[in-house]
């Protein structure tokens, strides 16, 4: 086949060449401020597979490190996406000739100027016969909820933290997502660097005492809070300060004030960002009460016994939008960008009804 890059993640294609009848395929990509996840699927799947109560046939799936480029720049971020592509296809026994489409939900795609660039170095890396899309990674992630319809909110609350929304007739808002220094307090990030921050207050005698000192301090395997100061900016990376999280959970449960009132607080940032969403694009009806799903994901909003951040947000969302259908997706985004794919070269939706598939949801 011809090549169409010459870096060496590529070398199994000379070794192993697809044959003019390999069965095409589609390459899903999520990439987030922590990991990027590539899943390959089947193009020629039926329709009967991408039904919401079956397992979704995925072929291979690969993973690498962050592709965030406003994190770890864009030359990591592009040798991680391709590294991880090549695997994916390496493992389903593929490769580039076969590719039907490749959707690449990317965090730090916030401008048509990202889209472009992306697109324009991806181009470089398939043939032209290959469709490519490029989307902020909230989109996917919304897509994993609705099995490929983009329709509804999607709350993402991890390392980092956004709410994306689509209406059904292509209308699309967003809200939060610009990052840790521009305030994406409700994200595992946030939370965490308020902890330290109540720490540092603690022990100078800005703030009161917290039950976070001994509780992180113990998890990092330091003896005083002024050696946080050296630990923190060693490596001030947004996801190993978003590991946190559990340690500030665990405070709050205990009953330590400080640790309530900062996931309190997080609870109304994420909630915030939601129905600035809902508003701007008028999801829930002029009543109020018109039904949307409401895809959430992420670590910060996953399900806990006692103190249950996810479970506090979509209490506040539905007090005021009694029709929002809150959704914990069965797939993970990285199949929620391949199915955005998958229904684009297809041109098929075969979800329309999903409001009426209550029960083939996993739902809160």
């Amino acid at each position: 086949m011809k090549r169409y890059r010459s870096s060496e993640v590529w070398d199994f294609e000379m070794a192993s060449p697809a044959s003019s009848g390999s069965a095409d395929v589609i390459l899903g990509l999520d990439g987030s401020a922590s990991d990027t996840v590539c899943v390959c699927i089947s193009a020629a799947m039926p329709s009967f597979a991408c039904r919401l109560d079956a397992p979704l046939p995925v072929l291979s799936r690969a993973v690498s490190g962050c592709s965030n480029h406003n994190s770890v720049g864009e030359t990591t971020a592009r040798e991680t996406i391709e590294k991880v592509m090549a695997e994916a296809l390496w493992k389903a026994g593929s490769n580039r000739s076969a590719v039907r489409a490749v959707c690449l939900a990317l965090a730090g795609v916030n401008h048509p100027s990202d889209q472009e660039r992306t697109h324009y170095w991806l181009r470089n890396i398939f043939p032209d016969h290959v469709k490519i899309f490029v989307e902020n990674d909230a989109v996917a992630a919304l897509a994993s909820g609705t099995m490929g319809k983009l329709h509804g909110c999607v709350l993402i609350a991890g390392t980092g933290t956004i709410a994306y929304g689509f209406t059904e007739d292509g209308r699309e808002a967003r809200a939060a997502g610009a990052g840790p220094i521009l305030g994406d307090w409700g994200s595992g990030y946030g939370i965490s660097a308020r902890a330290l921050t109540a720490i540092m207050r603690a022990h100078d005698g800005r703030g009161p005492q917290t039950l976070l000192t001994y509780e992180i301090l113990n998890m990092v395997r330091l003896s005083s809070p002024d050696e946080l100061i050296g630990w923190t900016y060693a490596d001030p990376s947004w996801a190993r300060i978003a590991k946190l999280l559990p340690a500030v959970v665990s405070c709050a449960e205990a009953g330590d004030e400080v640790a309530n009132k900062i996931l309190h607080d997080s609870v109304l940032e994420l909630s915030a960002s939601v129905k600035a969403v809902v508003q701007r694009l008028e999801l829930c009806g002029q009543d109020g009460k018109d039904y949307f799903p409401l895809v959430m994901v992420g670590g910060v909003l996953e399900e806990n016994d006692s103190w249950d951040i996810g479970k506090e947000v979509i209490d506040s969302i539905t007090k005021i939008y009694p029709g929002a259908h809150p959704v914990r997706p069965k797939v993970e985004p990285a199949v929620g960008a391949a199915l955005l794919a998958w229904n684009n070269v297809t041109r098929k939706n075969y979800v329309s009804n999903i409001e009426t598939d209550c029960d083939m949801l996993k739902c809160f």
